[in-house]
């Protein structure tokens, strides 16, 4: 493609971003700043619609840019703009927190709002889950709260019903029996030591130490790995999808059962930099009105996930790049200092 069908092309899909109109040759005169004649202009367009560059819907004269437009648009021909100072501390503010989980929460939360599409965070996998602390205190005569602490900070309350009654020293001695013993350990080498003990160990405390695991390993069961979402519900404000229903019911299903979209993740974490996803091409997202912009975010050095923003294929690309790249690089900066 030669430098003037590349300035024509890159003319027509920042004005169709901007204003959503099919685009015609006069526009395109104007705006390109090239000393060409209409005529050249129209030939020029119907050369790149032979390529599959852009397309003439039925109802106007005017061309919009196709998934293959796009794709050499990011790809090649996008000018991106450095994130305003204004949003990078509004970024900067929206992500303080000590607590992780809430960074993460924050995070989708930042990019949701500042881009008015939907904010998408790849939680971190969990390597090693092992016992830090574990505590039984008495609510009545035979139900405990068992307070399970792991080794990533991760807080858990469960309650559970005993077969009998404990008094407050028992269940001190459990604890102290339990922390003493299995403290440091994954939850398979406590299940693992427990069973081969408890076989040995014809006591009271059977039951409740038996209860006090099953609690503590479905506590970081319902805790797992997932994806964080927010302003899902910014998509229907985005005309080219909420005029088509059945697009946007993929895609809140796709929400729903959330399962392609960490694949899409996790595959782009393994990836360098800024990935952008244009329509159905990405295999994940069976929508070819929408794309998805994604950035890895690190704690420690180490890439622990993949945030992003899913919006219509017609974004302001050099504007949603910055706000994700930023909001990981200041996810890592942030985690790494927890």
């Amino acid at each position: 493609m030669d430098k003037r069908a590349q300035i024509l092309l890159k003319t027509l899909v920042e004005h169709y971003i901007s204003d959503g109109q099919p685009v015609g040759s006069r526009t395109l005169l104007q705006r390109s700043g090239l000393d060409v004649s209409a005529a050249t202009i129209r030939n020029v367009m119907s050369d790149l619609e032979q390529m599959g560059f852009i397309s003439s819907p039925h109802t106007s004269a005017g061309r919009i840019p196709t998934q293959k437009g796009y794709r050499l648009f990011v790809d090649s021909l996008l000018t991106v703009q450095p994130l305003e100072s204004k949003a990078v501390a509004q970024l900067r503010n929206g992500l303080k927190s000590p607590d992780p989980v809430e960074l993460i929460s924050s995070a989708a939360d930042m990019l949701s709002q500042l881009t008015q599409f939907a904010g998408l965070v790849l939680t971190p996998k969990r390597k090693r889950i092992a016992f830090k602390h574990l505590e039984f205190l008495p609510l009545s005569d035979k139900k405990i709260l068992v307070i399970i602490v792991t080794n990533d900070g991760n807080v858990q309350n469960r309650i559970i019903i005993a077969d009998k009654p404990y008094s407050a020293s028992e269940l001190v001695q459990a604890s102290n029996y339990f922390n003493t013993n299995f403290s440091g350990q994954t939850f398979e080498e406590v299940r693992q030591k427990l069973h081969l003990e408890l076989q040995q160990m014809q006591s009271d405390m059977n039951h409740l130490m038996s209860a006090a695991l099953d609690a503590s390993h479905k506590a970081v069961e319902n805790d797992k790995d997932g994806v964080v979402i927010a302003g899902e519900r910014n998509l229907l404000q985005v005309n080219e999808l909420s005029t088509n229903v059945t697009s946007l019911r993929k895609l809140f299903d796709i929400f729903e059962r959330r399962t392609s979209l960490m694949q899409l993740l996790d595959n782009s974490q393994r990836a360098e930099g800024i990935q952008i996803f244009i329509g159905g091409e990405s295999g994940y997202l069976p929508l070819d009105e929408c794309s998805m912009v994604t950035a890895p975010y690190e704690a420690d050095g180490q890439v622990v996930g993949t945030l992003g923003v899913i919006g219509p294929t017609r974004m302001a690309y050099e504007r949603v790049i910055p706000i994700v790249d930023v909001t990981a690089k200041l996810l890592s900066n942030a985690l790494s200092n927890t």
